[in-house]
């Protein structure tokens, strides 16, 4: 079996879906379907009092909840490793 050119594997990162401070809400849990999970893990988006938007970004809801971005976006891309 030959090996996969760099090209290749580039070109297949590119197309992969990733997990960014960018990504909404919305476009998280089209990505995977236990984004949900993780967003919860880290108590966002659970309770009725602190619901967020599909609007919103990761960015954004880590900023309003004290949520340390880079650890919610290696959490989430986690999913895409499994």
């Amino acid at each position: 079996m030959p090996m996969e050119s760099t090209e290749t594997a580039a070109a297949e990162a590119a197309t992969k879906p990733q997990f960014t401070p960018q990504t909404t809400v919305g476009e998280a849990l089209r990505i995977h379907p236990e984004a949900g999970l993780v967003l919860a893990s880290y108590h966002l988006g659970g309770c009725s009092h602190c619901g967020i938007n599909e609007i919103e970004t990761l960015e954004q809801i880590c900023m309003g909840y004290g949520v340390p971005i880079d650890a919610l976006v290696a959490s989430m891309n986690a999913l895409l490793e499994e």
